[in-house]
Order: structure tokens, then C-alpha cells, then sequence
């Protein structure tokens, strides 16, 4: 369903399941679709709200980047779930999407209950590694605009992160490009250059002050990220990293029975019903 919060703007949400809310964030090149088969998982215990972040799927994706910033994303999906009648959640956030779901704990504490990241980055720290990284996403925001999604999803898919998708069944991988391609060429390159990871305040400071629960995910395979997952752990009180067997970048699709099934116990151990819409 569309969810409007500004004039000529609104994201799109999926909602599924029943019991304690549970809200989705994709990450890049995804959409709300992009949780399948974990969504399925999940939706046997919580009522799943997916959302469409600007400038994917069947949410909007204007040109200019104003709801593309971290700060207004965060603002803005806070408002929609809230717009839906659910005040207090909890949140599972995959790559972009787990970066935004950590701006969302620290600008947004309160609409929060616990928050479960996969292959998420509070940022890059050095602001060498930023201005080097808004750089290189400015030339694959060209490159899409030039040669179209098809050809970007081409190259996207062929990066060292997602290597071991190609470990996938076929079926799988058909899907989870089909999902890809239908995306736009103005919203995946406003999104990489108003929501990439150069463009983002780095969140190290704050990590000390975020106190909901908080479970780091990586796949064992992506070992960059898995380092991350660590130091995330080590920074917000009491939180906690595991690893995910035989998985890569997008553990969740690798290892769905794994996540949904470490997920759900880590949610249903931290969770009130205070968040569930009446």
C-alpha cells in the first residue's frame, strides 16, 4: 500500500504475518519483494511491514536527493510505519537497508525495540574512504544512466560481495534478478549518490548510546563485513555477533532457515506487544 508524506511523494509497504510488528528494509537494487524466502519465515510469527526504500520498487524515486539523505530516508519510513498505526517495532535491516536502520536507532530510539542488522556498516570512518567512495558511486551512477539497469545489474552481480550467490539454485538467482532489472535508472542512481555508504555521517560515536537490543548478522563467507558485525557488537552495550554458516553478503538468501530462525528467537526474546497496531 502507498503511504503518503509529502506532497508529490510516498513509499510503498507490503504488510504480511501476524503478531509482533517486524519492519523490513532492503537493501540496494532490492525491494520489499527481495525478502523472499525469509518473509516467509518470519511472517509465520510477526506481522511483517516491508518497505520500499525511495527510489526502489513501487515507491517513488524522484530526481532530487532530498528523501534519499540518511537523516529524511530515516524520518521518512519512521512516518510511514507510524502513519500505519504502529508506534514501536521491530526492525531487521539488510546492507543499505541495515545502515539505514541504524540511523533510524540513533535519530529515532524510540520506534524501536530491537534491532536485528545483516551485512550492515554504521560507515566509513576516514573521510578520505567517503570522498573515495562518493567518487567511485558517482561513476556507477553514470554508468547507469548511460547504459540502462539491465547492464549495471550485469556488472552488480558479477562484484566479489555476491560471489557466493552464484552457489544459489538457479530458480533463485532468476528471481532475485528478476527483482533487480525492475528497477529504474534514476532511482538507483539518485540512491547511490544521496544514500551511499561516502555520503553517510559515519555512526562509531553513536553506536555507545543506542540501548535497544541489537543483533549483528554477517555470513561467515563475507569476511569484511563479519569484522564489522564484531566491532558493532563491541561498540553498542550489550549487543551480540553471529555469523552465518556457509553464507555470503546476503546471508539471509543464502541462509534463510538459519537467519529466520536466529532472528526470530533474538526478536521474540526482546520484544513487548507494545508496538502492535490495535
Amino acid at each position: 500500500m502507498r503511504v503518503e508524506l509529502a506532497p508529490d511523494f510516498g513509499l510503498n509497504v507490503e504488510l504480511s504475518g501476524s503478531g509482533a510488528p517486524l519492519v523490513l528494509l532492503h537493501g540496494f537494487t532490492g525491494s520489499s519483494q527481495a525478502w523472499s524466502p525469509l518473509r516467509e519465515l518470519l511472517a509465520e510469527r510477526f506481522t511483517l511491514i516491508a518497505v520500499d526504500i525511495v527510489g526502489h520498487g513501487l515507491s517513488d524515486k524522484p530526481g532530487a536527493l532530498d528523501h534519499y539523505l540518511l537523516p529524511q530516508a530515516a524520518t521518512d519510513i519512521v512516518q510511514a510505519v507510524e502513519a500505519l498505526g504502529f508506534s514501536r517495532c521491530a526492525w531487521l535491516g539488510y546492507s543499505m537497508g541495515g545502515r539505514l536502520a541504524l540511523r533510524i536507532a540513533a535519530d529515532h530510539p524510540e520506534a524501536i525495540e530491537c534491532l536485528a542488522l545483516i551485512g550492515a556498516s554504521p560507515g566509513l570512518s576516514s573521510a578520505d574512504e567517503r570522498a573515495a567512495r562518493v567518487a567511485s558511486d558517482e561513476v556507477l551512477a553514470q554508468n547507469i544512466e548511460r547504459d540502462g539497469v539491465e547492464a549495471f545489474i550485469d556488472y552488480w552481480e558479477n562484484i566479489p560481495l555476491f560471489a557466493s550467490q552464484r552457489l544459489l539454485p538457479p530458480e533463485r538467482r532468476a528471481a532475485i534478478r528478476a527483482g533487480r532489472v525492475r528497477n529504474t535508472p534514476v532511482g538507483l542512481a539518485t540512491s547511490l549518490r544521496g544514500m551511499g555508504t561516502g555520503t553517510q555521517d559515519p555512526l562509531y560515536d553513536r553506536l555507545a548510546s543506542l540501548h535497544m537490543p541489537v543483533l549483528a548478522l554477517a555470513g561467515e563467507l563475507d569476511t569484511k563485513y563479519t569484522a564489522i558485525a564484531h566491532e558493532m557488537a563491541a561498540a553498542i552495550p550489550g549487543a551480540r555477533a553471529l555469523i552465518v554458516p556457509g553464507a555470503g553478503h546476503a546471508a539471509h538468501t543464502e541462509n534463510p532457515d538459519f537467519c529466520g530462525e536466529t532472528i526470530a528467537a533474538f526478536i521474540s526474546s526482546s520484544t513487548t506487544t507494545e508496538g502492535i497496531a490495535p
